[in-house]
């Protein structure tokens, strides 16, 4: 457009050829020896205005051309729509510095307006980010793209690398501006030659990352306030050693315990925490510490909830008040029931986390058959024979055709509890020696069993565990036994109790949990349950009998604590953390991703370790290399030329 300008050349050459000024006679007395001075002058003189006039010349050719702002061609050339996908990663490993005072997300938004500023305005964009947003499904211009980048935030959801591409799905030219975290990444890369990556990897500074790594009570059993003692794994991700870590325990808003760890590069320790017995209902607990500049994973929520009931269903011969009603009817921690096997409703089984099966000498076929299908679909069962068993009907229930009457009745001393036993884990915080223990007369036997919870001194069972079904070798009766009024009775039937628990209410889920089973005793009306913490959701429901199946909505959910409600009742508390790979910081290079998806000159890295340098990049490979300034800089040195050459060249 300004190359017409470069007729303004013929401007000098005019003044060259025509010297305008008048010329002056000067009269001498004596011209002998003035032929040669005129002939060396005028030599000297030529030279110096070629000189000049080249230097004009050459000012203005290269004036023209700033203006004219040449370039060197693109390296790299967009698709004829001029259409460009933009993916960028907002995880929480973002937030990571790359540089001294600078987030990854920070960096990444920089580059997406730079990115928008230098292509042509005709040029449309789709914005993808991990929250899959409807915006991302239609083209912007760059204007709609700058207001939609200042509203973007960390994440608490990470992407595959196959995920992002599935959800593009037009191939096209596409800015690939992430962390590359490979915990996250995936392990397997789709790889298609019609795709135009870009890839913009942003590299964290050498960091350590202290996360939690797990969170479990010693008495994963607890069914009330009992003390407990929790243990927090912690791990260091990172090649330096952390010292003396101050990590806090805080229950419902009040800090209940601190501890210092230590942690070695790449590699984990474990602290404890005692739990306080006088805990009751839904209990908010986070353990949390301060690890510098990366903060996002310092956080850990875990719930505390002693609100659950264990539904315990008696089935006796009669009316009659049995030891086993007595030890489950703390109504506190139990729902239980009695019924004259007589009298019961089989329908009603299947809400038991356990039922017992107490005292009857005959079991019904219709009886039989019910208990089966319990056992084998839902809870626990606890099989306490009568004085006269009948074998043949305890053999079907038990499902073993080992199992006899004992003719020899003797009263027989029990032996000590073997503590190894995974059951009697925690029951005890005395293990003693001198521990009383009860004695009976044994009624049915089933041969040697090695793994027994509870032996008679000459080493027979007295109670053993088959899968989920206890069985009991003597009667709860004063004739038969003691056991009932030892101290070993109520822990051990606690125990039956709580391993047949249904629902196991976890004490935390990850963001990537995607269904939620929350125990109800009865939801009435069609009000669906809500999910209420940092914000309010209703979720996608539906109720199986006496539980409720909540669809986490994993895009609004965010790390911290949900009430369950329904109406004005708190049904459940649910206590939400990021995905552990999160804090995973090892990160892919560019190339080692290149190389991953098959290489070839439709993948190309940008290698930009900050703004300037990533825009200097663009410029060069798609907008070409600008070449004014080089222009301009050269119309200065011959206009200085030109002053320099009439200045002192005489």
């Amino acid at each position: 457009m300004f190359l017409w300008a470069l007729s303004a050349l013929a401007i000098p050459i005019i003044i060259h050829l025509f010297n305008f000024r008048k010329t002056i006679r000067v009269y001498f007395s004596n011209v002998k020896f003035l032929k040669q001075v005129k002939q060396e002058t005028t030599q000297k003189r030529k030279l110096k205005q070629y000189l000049v006039l080249a230097s004009r010349l050459l000012f203005i050719f290269f004036l023209v051309m700033a203006f004219a702002q040449p370039f060197m061609p693109a390296a790299e050339q967009l698709t004829s729509q001029r259409n460009i996908h933009i993916y960028l990663d907002n995880s929480f490993s973002m937030s990571v510095p790359v540089d001294e005072k600078v987030r990854a997300l920070d960096a990444a938004v920089s580059y997406v307006n730079e990115i928008v500023q230098l292509f042509p305005p005709e040029t449309r964009y789709k914005l993808l980010t991990n929250d899959f947003a409807p915006y991302s499904n239609s083209y912007k211009t760059g204007a709609e793209i700058t207001d939609l980048i200042s509203q973007i935030r960390l994440s608490p959801v990470s992407r595959t690398f196959n995920e992002v591409i599935k959800r593009i799905e037009e191939p096209g030219t596409l800015f690939w501006i992430s962390d590359f975290q490979k915990s996250t990444l995936g392990a397997e890369f789709f790889s298609d030659s019609s795709w135009q990556f870009r890839l913009v990897p942003l590299p964290y500074e050498k960091l350590s990352n202290v996360f939690v790594d797990s969170v479990f009570l010693e008495n994963p059993y607890v069914i009330g306030g009992e003390k407990n003692t929790l243990h927090v794994r912690l791990r260091n991700d990172g090649t330096r050693t952390i010292e003396g870590l101050v990590t806090k325990l805080t229950i419902n808003g009040m800090q209940a315990a601190t501890a210092t760890v230590s942690l070695q590069a790449n590699s984990a320790a474990e602290t404890t925490f005692d739990i306080a017995g006088n805990l009751k209902g839904y209990n908010e607990a986070e353990v949390s510490f301060s690890d510098f500049p990366v903060s996002f994973d310092n956080q850990f929520y875990f719930t505390l909830n002693y609100s659950g009931k264990l539904r315990v269903i008696e089935i006796k011969p009669d009316s009659k008040i049995t030891y086993v009603a007595k030890v489950y009817g703390n109504q506190q921690l139990f729902d239980f029931k009695s019924y004259a096997a007589s009298n019961i409703d089989y329908g009603i089984l299947e809400q038991a986390d356990l039922v017992v099966v107490n005292g009857l000498n005959r079991i019904e076929s219709s009886l039989n058959a019910a208990l089966l299908n319990y056992r084998n679909k839902y809870g626990s069962l606890l099989i306490i024979s009568g004085d006269q068993p009948d074998i043949d009907s305890y053999r079907k229930l038990a499902g073993t055709n080992v199992l006899k009457r004992v003719d020899k009745l003797e009263m027989v001393e029990l032996d000590r509890p073997d503590f190894q036993n995974p059951f009697f884990e925690n029951v005890f915080e005395e293990r003693s020696t001198a521990l009383a223990m009860p004695r009976a007369i044994k009624l049915i036997d089933w041969g040697n069993d090695r793994s027994a919870i509870l032996r008679f001194k000459n080493g027979q069972p007295f109670l053993s565990r088959f899968g989920n079904t206890f069985l009991l070798a003597s009667p709860l009766e004063k004739e038969v036994t003691d056991f009932y009024n030892n101290a070993l009775f109520v822990p051990v039937m606690y125990r039956i109790a709580a391993s047949g628990k249904r629902v196991e209410r976890k004490p935390y889920h990850s963001l990537l949990t995607s269904l939620l089973t929350v125990p109800t005793d009865s939801l009435y009306g069609e009000e669906p349950a809500k999910l209420i913490g940092a914000n309010e959701l209703v979720p996608a429901q539906r109720r199986m009998g006496d539980h409720l199946l909540i669809e986490v909505p994993r895009f609004s959910v965010s790390p911290g604590f949900y009430k369950v409600t329904h109406k004005r009742d708190t049904l459940d508390v649910i206590a939400f953390n990021l995905d552990k790979k999160e804090s995973v910081l090892d990160q892919f290079t560019g190339e080692e991703v290149k190389t991953a998806l098959g290489g070839g000159n439709h993948i190309s890295i940008f290698e930009a370790t900050d703004l300037q340098t990533f825009s200097n990049e663009i410029k060069e490979r798609y907008l070409g290399t600008p070449l004014w300034k080089y222009a301009l800089i050269l119309a200065l040195f011959f206009l200085l030329a030109e002053v320099l050459l009439i200045r002192f060249l005489k």
